[in-house]
């Protein structure tokens, strides 16, 4: 197959989509496919560049400035529209973004516009999985268990003391503490914030707003962090994420030695299957494709309470996917060669 692996883009996982898209380009080679790297704010890479991103390592312990990508997200639109590819050039388009517009719908509805099939889900289903708001509605309606969660007024982002404090109050009140206070359509624990005193809450909000125009507080669900890759409708192995930091951030999915990752997950097999039954509702909930992976929190009483869906999983080398997938027997060539002929598969339908 002829592949364009499309990553970089202006989110603030960038450097973890770099990451991802060198590594799944190395892999399908490995499988003889044909191969482009693509950044999509900067357009096809050279070999050497490749080379230099790969010995640079791309991924720092802390996501890029949020001045930065605002910077470069300001001009990025144009470029992305020239560096996407055309089906006269290639099969299938890899997507290997993460965050923004490359996991938010809109990516997915240029390539739907130039005809080129793409991995991962279509450009509603990525929309509406980065709303975390409308996901956990659809999510609650359709029988999955999630935190409770009420959604912050756009006025606290404008700096209302007033609204912010009775949305304190309100938060208080439905939610208590401790708290997630985060933004809505972002990945990777960005600007999000543990509240667990109240005088926290309201630089909690303010620094989510820096990241989104919607900001989301949730009941935080004490207990073991679990995962459940999805792969053309199949359940991968349940995998348990034990991080050295409180919650699995930015740093703990990023950095080595800061994470165990547990594949399969130590869990009663009862319990896996039931997160696995959950996993699979929610991706045909949100009308999700390809590959995806769905992320729970398991309450010390064995409730699961599932967090959110990720359209466009990583794909580093501590990244979940792949070692998901090497717990059921699939090599990371193998996974990332599934992902791209599921791809034509569902362009074929």
């Amino acid at each position: 197959m002829r592949i364009s692996v499309l990553m970089g883009g202006t989110s603030s996982e960038r450097d973890v989509s770099i990451a991802s898209g060198l590594r799944v380009a190395d892999a399908l080679r490995q499988r003889g496919h044909d191969v482009v790297t693509v950044d999509t704010t900067r357009g096809a890479l050279t070999e050497a560049e490749e080379r230099a991103l790969i010995a640079a390592g791309v991924v720092d312990t802390a996501p890029p400035s949020q001045d930065s990508l605002v910077v470069m997200a300001r001009e990025s639109l144009p470029a992305t529209v020239r560096t996407l590819p055309q089906p006269a050039e290639v099969d299938v388009a890899f997507l290997a973004l993460h965050g923004g517009a490359g996991e938010d719908g809109t990516i997915q509805a240029l390539l739907d516009l130039t005809g080129v099939p793409y991995t991962g889900s279509g450009h509603l289903a990525s929309a509406l999985a980065m709303d975390k708001d409308m996901s956990k509605r659809v999510l609650r309606d359709a029988g999955v268990p999630t935190p409770d969660w009420i959604m912050a007024p756009a006025s606290c982002g404008r700096g209302d003391a007033d609204t912010l404090e009775d949305l304190e109050a309100e938060a208080l009140e439905l939610i208590g503490l401790p708290m997630i206070v985060k933004p809505s359509k972002q990945g990777s624990t960005v600007g999000l914030t543990v509240v667990k005193q109240r005088d926290q809450f309201a630089d909690a909000v303010r620094e989510a707003f820096r990241y989104d125009d919607e900001v989301m507080i949730e009941q935080f669900i004490a207990g073991r962090e679990l995962t459940v890759a999805i792969l053309g409708g199949e359940a991968l192995p349940v995998g348990e994420i034990i991080p050295k930091h409180e919650i699995y951030d930015y740093e703990c999915k990023y950095t080595a030695g800061m994470a165990e990752e547990i594949f399969p997950a130590d869990i009663p097999a009862e319990r896996a299957q039931e997160a696995q039954d959950h996993a699979r509702h929610a991706f045909s909930a949100l009308k999700l494709r390809g590959c995806a992976r769905i992320d729970f929190r398991m309450a010390a009483d064995g409730g699961l309470f599932c967090l959110e869906a990720n359209t466009l999983p990583g794909m580093t080398q501590l990244s979940l996917v792949p070692q998901a997938a090497a717990a059921a027997g699939i090599t990371f060539p193998e996974l990332c060669e599934r992902i791209a002929l599921l791809a034509l598969e569902e362009r074929s339908a």
